[in-house]
């Protein structure tokens, strides 16, 4: 590959805990990139939404075909893009994506747990009870200093968020698109 080879098709995941703008940012950052987007919400089964519709977090052996699935689509969508929104609150779980997706990038969207809890008030139309915020920011593990992703504050509005986001990726493409074959 050389240095005019063109940039590999994004693959991201807009990661953090309900509320913190996953579905907004991640469709407009989708839209700026110019690839797809989709909600890792829409491919839970039907099982893990109704013990989140009834209050109950969600395990790890609960994620974990979840998270396969997550890993899969974004394998799928390699060669055109992709940009999902999904919890991946600790990095076992970012693993289990990488493991179908390796270049795969996370976009953590950082939210006090304050204005989680008021967006959350805010939103009745989706299935993650305010009762469950506690359960995910104890499960929410940083992104790692070795794990390929940023880390936004949340509380900017959208469009700075979408644009740092989107210098970072575009950027990170560019880096890998001159990176000679070893």
């Amino acid at each position: 590959m050389t240095a005019s080879a063109s940039p590999p098709a994004p693959l991201v995941v807009v990661m953090g805990a309900s509320g913190c703008g996953k579905s907004s940012v991640g469709a407009a950052l989708a839209a700026r990139l110019g690839v797809p987007f989709q909600d890792a919400d829409d491919l839970h089964p039907a099982s893990n939404i109704a013990k989140m519709s009834a209050g109950v977090p969600l395990t790890d052996e609960d994620r974990a075909p979840w998270l396969r699935i997550v890993g899969a689509e974004l394998h799928r969508q390699e060669n055109i893009g992709l940009v999902i929104a999904c919890s991946a609150l600790r990095q076992v779980y970012r693993d289990t994506i990488r493991e179908h997706a390796p270049r795969v990038f996370f976009v953590h969207l950082d939210v006090k747990k304050e204005v989680l809890a008021a967006r959350l008030f805010m939103r009745s139309e989706h299935f993650m009870p305010l009762d469950l915020l506690e359960s995910q920011l104890a499960t929410l593990e940083p992104l790692a200093p070795e794990e390929p992703g940023i880390t936004v504050d949340a509380t900017q509005k959208i469009h700075a968020i979408v644009s740092g986001a989107e210098d970072v990726v575009r950027e990170r493409g560019r880096t890998r698109a001159a990176a000679p074959l070893i």
